[in-house]
């Protein structure tokens, strides 16, 4: 019994100071209106267009300016207060949710419409992602970063679970407009809970002030780390092929097993919960490192690929359900690393190219995995991005051999970050 308590108390344990507990909460409400934003416009598109290539576009657009604008998103985040500029992404994101919302209700909507919202959407984005990201860190403190980051990313599961179920049942029932709506009126939680934070406990990053090539500074600084750039390295491969399941997972339910929103909504909701067990086990696991890193990598693919090849929707449901185990266990270990062993004033342009690499990678592979889902076949999209986490893993280990052998030739050098195991 005292291990358990003592598991939940770990788990839970960024929960405990205040003002994360309330960031926790909006974000809680507003990501289940994310993800039925989520289902509602990949369904909208595939409606409107009834092509796996255009779905594949709309979601490039979403995050094409996070690939070519990422960087200068990060310097944003390292220029500004962290909390202001979360006001203003915020409620930016609202205000798209609801234009799209009118469109769909007053059946005006065109697949060009949905591009040119995705795009801006994108925009916000590009502030939006590091800026959050490295926000956390100014809520809890080296202490609880992990942690934090893995509830954080729980959370976004346990609203993948919700979003998707409560959009599959309000697509049958209502159309897809409410989905906009909802979301629109979700993004309320979030700024609410941010202007009720206790300003005085929040441990500030000073800003960074205004100076030529600080662009340029971030990029030679990941360079110069190899434990930085090998890990933006396994996202950028991963984040460009395998993490492309809201073009996969709509095509697979269309095409290979003849279904509607709500099959979608079941593979993603599986994915979804997957995820939140995952989130837990890592939450609670206190030693980590690059090794456990890299063997997150290469389970991932191999379940992805095993989802592939399923004969039937419900073992398609359960291989999903691993797929999100270690799909959060590899996305909360990258980030937790990236931060940790980035200094201060460089965090938020590091996590901006996590960002480029994780969401602005989806242009180049959004439309090649939907390009293979129309012409080749569904379960080619998840067979490519199983196959591309297991390459990502196995560069990850190569370095991490390499780095290693380094060190033990130079025993008088310092520790490198690369040494730190579970």
């Amino acid at each position: 019994m005292n291990r358990i308590k003592q598991f939940g108390l770990q788990t839970f344990s960024a929960l405990k100071i205040r003002n994360y507990r309330l960031y926790f909460t909006g974000q809680g409400i507003s990501l289940c209106g994310t993800w039925m934003q989520s289902i509602g416009q990949s369904w909208l598109v595939l409606k409107l267009s009834g092509s796996g290539t255009t779905l594949g576009l709309v979601t490039a657009l979403q995050t094409l300016p996070v690939l070519l604008l990422g960087p200068w998103g990060g310097l944003v985040a390292d220029r500004f207060r962290k909390r202001s500029i979360l006001f203003c992404t915020q409620s930016g994101a609202a205000l798209l949710a609801l234009i799209l919302g009118i469109l769909v209700a007053t059946h005006v909507v065109q697949v060009w419409m949905v591009c040119v919202l995705a795009t801006c959407l994108g925009l916000i984005n590009t502030v939006d992602n590091p800026t959050r990201q490295t926000f956390v860190m100014e809520m809890v403190g080296k202490e609880y970063l992990t942690n934090a980051i893995t509830l954080n990313s729980s959370e976004i599961n346990v609203a993948r679970v919700i979003g998707p179920a409560i959009a599959g049942a309000l697509i049958a029932r209502a159309g897809m407009a409410p989905c906009f709506f909802l979301n629109a009126l979700s993004y309320l939680a979030v700024l609410w809970m941010l202007f009720i934070m206790r300003v005085d406990e929040l441990q500030v990053t000073p800003p960074v002030a205004r100076a030529k090539g600080q662009l340029q500074e971030g990029f030679r600084y990941v360079l110069a780390n190899p434990l930085l750039r090998t890990t933006l390295l396994m996202m950028a491969i991963i984040g460009t092929l395998t993490y492309e399941f809201q073009v996969s997972l709509p095509l697979l339910a269309q095409f290979t097993f003849h279904g509607n929103a709500a099959t979608y909504a079941a593979l993603t909701s599986a994915m979804g919960g997957g995820a939140v067990l995952g989130g837990l086990l890592i939450a609670g696991r206190r030693r980590q490192g690059p090794r456990l890193l890299v063997g997150m990598a290469l389970l991932f693919g191999l379940v992805i690929l095993i989802a592939a090849l399923a004969p039937t929707l419900h073992l398609a449901v359960l291989a999903m359900i691993f797929v999100g185990v270690f799909s959060i266990a590899f996305t909360s270990l990258g980030n937790s690393t990236l931060q940790l062993n980035s200094a201060p004033e460089m965090r938020g342009r590091v996590m901006s190219l996590w960002t480029v690499a994780f969401l602005g990678s989806t242009p180049i592979g959004g439309p090649i995995i939907g390009w293979l889902g129309e012409h080749v076949g569904p379960r080619w999209c998840l067979m490519v991005g199983g196959l591309a986490a297991l390459a990502a893993g196995a560069i990850g280990g190569l370095v991490l051999r390499k780095e290693s052998r380094a060190a033990s030739v130079l025993p008088e050098a310092p520790a490198s970050a690369l040494e730190t195991d579970d």
